[in-house]
């Protein structure tokens, strides 16, 4: 609770949440979920009037294609939507073809597919430009009240955007086996534009921000980790820091591997980290693993197909792996069934609710 003279004033979901991304203690672990995962709808209004956060991921910046002619056109095929996205450049012309599902869509055809790719591809990332869109922000935000928290969002890594964005794992292990050298081309063209960008979200009105994440160890391994992500990590996070803004990553799958390298590194926030059973650290391990860092969870998603008692039971047992619960947040980043999720997350709430009146001392 505040104090405003002598009136007491509640204090809201969005401050609790930010209160712990500071540092700072709060009278319980804040529940969080992305703005996908909730319908807006009875048991919502239920969950929001009783802390529940909405987070939602927004851009501080707009991009723009000045010499790249973009068209984009959508048709349906056995039932299934289809949108196809063409990029002419001046020295050739891309593109891809994604099926829309839901909250993601699902890439059918990558932007890069061949070595010729390289050319247009790297004139279109350099010609990549970049503009504040504060104002929008600050009208969602305002809308929103002290029911949500907006994040901004850098991006992907360098490395990572050719993962996730223009070629997909397959290909992108392929070429980088066989053509590292034109792969490390648009790695620095990349990095370059990133680094335009770092300013912008810094500057923006918003408290925090992600870097990337989605980095799959199995894949991408330590050495490259350290050598191609966290000097990127430590640059934005320097930018950041500089206007008292808060930096993250997105680390949702298994995270032993890196353990030590993130420790290393400027971020102030773990996001989406997921515990054992659905990955091979447990949370105990990860606090142990990131003292001086907020763990913002993803509540393990298999856990959301057990019953409302045992979700609320393994809420409980979760915290129960911690001494302090500072610097903690409970949160949903992944897709629940629909015919489990208002069970599940009153569940998780009443877990949260359940550690503070057996653990008191720890909320003081």
């Amino acid at each position: 609770m505040r104090v405003e003279g002598i009136k007491e004033v509640a204090v809201t979901a969005k401050e609790r949440v930010e209160k712990v991304l500071r540092g700072g203690h709060a009278e319980k672990v804040p529940f969080t979920i992305y703005e996908s995962k909730i319908p807006q709808c009875e048991a919502e209004r239920m969950m929001r009037n009783q802390g529940l956060c909405i987070l939602c991921r927004t851009s501080v910046f707009r991009v723009h294609l000045p010499e790249v002619k973009v068209t984009q056109y959508s048709w349906e095929e056995n039932g299934r939507k289809r949108i196809r996205t063409l990029y002419e450049t001046p020295v050739g012309t891309l593109s891809s073809v994604e099926e829309p599902a839901g909250f993601t869509s699902w890439h059918l055809k990558w932007l890069f597919e061949k070595p010729e790719d390289y050319k247009p591809l790297l004139f279109m990332i350099q010609n990549e430009r970049y503009e504040p869109a504060y104002e929008e922000v600050l009208e969602k935000e305002k809308m929103m009240g002290g029911d949500g928290l907006f994040r901004a969002g850098i991006g992907s890594e360098p490395l990572q955007q050719l993962i996730s964005r223009y070629m997909g794992t397959e290909t992108f292990c392929y070429e980088w086996m066989e053509r590292r050298d034109e792969v490390l081309k648009l790695y620095q063209a990349i990095a370059e534009q990133r680094r335009k960008v770092y300013p912008i979200v810094a500057r923006s009105p918003l408290l925090h921000a992600n870097y990337g994440g989605n980095v799959v160890p199995e894949i991408i391994g330590l050495e490259n980790f350290e050598k191609y992500y966290v000097p990127h990590y430590q640059e934005a996070a320097e930018i950041m820091h500089r206007h008292g803004k808060l930096l993250g990553s997105h680390f949702d799958a298994n995270c032993r591997l890196l353990a030590e390298a993130i420790s290393r590194t400027d971020l102030d926030y773990i996001e989406a980290f997921t515990p054992a059973p659905d990955t091979d650290l447990t949370l105990a391990e990860a606090r142990k693993a990131w003292p001086d860092k907020v763990l913002w969870l993803n509540f393990p998603s298999s856990l959301h197909l057990k019953s409302d008692e045992e979700v609320e039971k393994a809420t409980v047992e979760l915290l129960n792996e911690l001494e302090s619960v500072d610097g903690l947040i409970m949160g949903i980043t992944e897709d629940i069934p629909p015919h489990r999720w208002p069970g599940s997350c009153q569940a998780i709430m009443a877990g949260l609710e359940r550690h503070s009146r057996e653990h008191p001392s720890l909320y003081r």
